[in-house]
C-alpha cells in the first residue's frame, strides 16, 4: 500500500555567511541530512530527539513550507519537493500544521472566527450553511464554546489557544496534520487534554499525524511508530513497542533512560548520562554523528556512516543506524558514560 507521505533522502542546508563588507557563504548548517520516513493513511508517526536535532525543520519540509536542498517529498506518490505554488494549491488543504507556540501562531488582531475561517476563504471553500456555521461547529469539535466566535486570542488560556490552532488546521478537512511540539508550551495538566483531543480527532476523522515532540511519554501515548533523530539524521525507527521496549541504538537508550518512571521494585533503572555537548551542525562529525558521545564508538564509526537497516534481532520494520547496536535495556545504578573511557 502506497504511503500517504514519504520522505526520501530529505536534506536541508541553511547557508552560513561571513565577512564585514562583502557577505560570502562560509559554510552550511546541516539541519536535516538524508532522512527517510513514511506516514501511512490514518497513522501517527512520532518524531523525537533533543532540541536542535532538526525535528521542526523536517516538519516544515514535509509541509513544503521549506524547499529541500536535496531529496524528495512524496505525497500520495506525487513528488512535491520543488512544486510551484500553483501545483501545490490542490495539495495545500490536505496537509496542515499545528505550531508549537499557541501564543505566537495566532494573529492577536483577528477574532477567533476570522482566524479559523481564513483558510476556507483563501482556498475558496464555501461549506453548507456558510463560514460562520462551520467555524462554530469546529469550535465545538475542539471543546470550545461556539459563542467564542467573536473573541480575540488574548482572552484565552494557552490550552484554549492551542485548541483554536487545531480548529484552524481542521477547517480544510486535512488528510495529514504535522503537529510541531503542540503541547510543549502548555502546562502538564493541559497537555493530556490536547493529546486526548488529537487522538479523538484521529479516531473520528481518520487523519494521519506526523507528531513532533521531545516528550517521550507523550509520543508513546499517541504514536503507532516512532523515529528518533540526532543531529539531522534518523538513527532509529520502528513500531512503538520495539522502540520503547527493545531499543538498539545507544542514543535511543540514553533518551529512554532519562524518562521519569515510578518503580515498583527495589532495583533502580540504569540512567545513562552522555558526556560532552551536541556537535555543531555546521561541522558535524564524520561517520556516525553520535560517535563523539557514544560509549561504544570505535574507529569504524569515524570512517563509515552507518546505514539505517534492520539489524539482527530486530522485528520487521525496526531499523537502526549503528555499527555496534545495543543489547536490550539493562538495570543498575546511575552511570556516567564517557567516550574517553570507552
Amino acid at each position: 500500500m502506497e504511503p500517504l507521505l514519504e520522505l526520501k533522502g530529505l536534506t536541508k542546508y541553511f547557508p552560513v555567511t561571513g565577512g564585514f563588507v562583502i557577505k560570502r557563504q562560509v559554510g552550511n548548517v546541516h539541519a536535516v541530512d538524508g532522512v527517510d520516513i513514511k506516514v501511512g493513511e490514518g497513522e501517527t508517526v512520532g518524531l523525537v530527539g533533543e532540541s536542535g536535532c532538526g525535528k521542526s525543520t523536517l516538519g516544515r519540509l514535509a509541509a513544503r513550507l521549506y524547499e529541500p536542498t536535496f531529496g524528495k517529498v512524496l505525497y500520495r506518490g506525487q513528488d512535491i519537493s520543488h512544486a510551484s505554488r500553483r501545483a501545490l494549491k490542490p495539495i495545500r488543504p490536505e496537509i496542515q500544521m499545528i505550531f508549537q507556540d499557541p501564543y505566537s501562531s495566532l494573529n492577536p488582531r483577528q477574532t477567533v472566527g476570522t482566524i479559523i475561517r481564513g483558510p476556507m476563504e483563501i482556498n475558496g471553500i464555501n461549506p453548507p450553511g456558510g463560514h460562520e456555521k462551520r467555524v462554530r461547529e469546529l469550535l465545538e469539535t475542539v471543546g470550545l464554546n461556539p459563542e467564542h466566535y467573536n473573541r480575540f486570542p488574548h482572552e484565552f488560556s494557552g490550552g484554549q489557544r492551542q485548541r483554536i490552532g487545531i480548529a484552524r488546521a481542521l477547517a480544510l478537512n486535512p488528510k495529514l496534520i504535522i503537529a510541531d511540539e503542540p503541547v510543549s508550551a502548555l502546562d502538564v495538566s493541559i497537555q493530556a487534554q490536547v493529546v486526548n483531543l488529537l487522538q479523538e480527532l484521529q479516531r473520528d476523522l481518520g487523519i494521519a499525524f506526523l507528531f513532533i515532540a521531545h516528550d517521550l511519554a507523550v509520543v508513546r501515548h499517541f504514536s503507532q511508530r516512532v523515529a528518533v533523530m540526532y543531529l539531522g539524521k534518523v538513527v532509529e525507527v520502528g513500531d512503538r513497542e520495539s522502540i520503547y521496549e527493545r531499543p538498539r541504538h545507544p542514543y535511543t537508550h540514553a533518551l529512554l533512560s532519562a524518562v521519569p518512571e515510578a518503580t515498583v521494585d527495589d532495583e533502580p533503572r540504569q540512567r545513562i548520562r552522555l558526556a560532552g555537548d551536541v556537535p555543531s551542525p555546521i561541522n558535524p562529525p564524520t561517520g556516525c554523528r553520535f560517535r563523539t558521545r557514544c560509549w561504544k564508538a570505535q574507529d569504524r564509526c569515524a570512517e563509515e556512516v552507518p546505514p539505517l537497516i534492520q539489524v539482527a534481532g530486530n522485528r520487521e520494520g525496526h531499523l537502526t543506524a549503528c555499527h555496534f547496536p545495543e543489547a536490550p535495556t539493562t538495570h543498575g545504578e546511575d552511570v556516567v558514560l564517557d567516550p574517553a573511557l570507552a
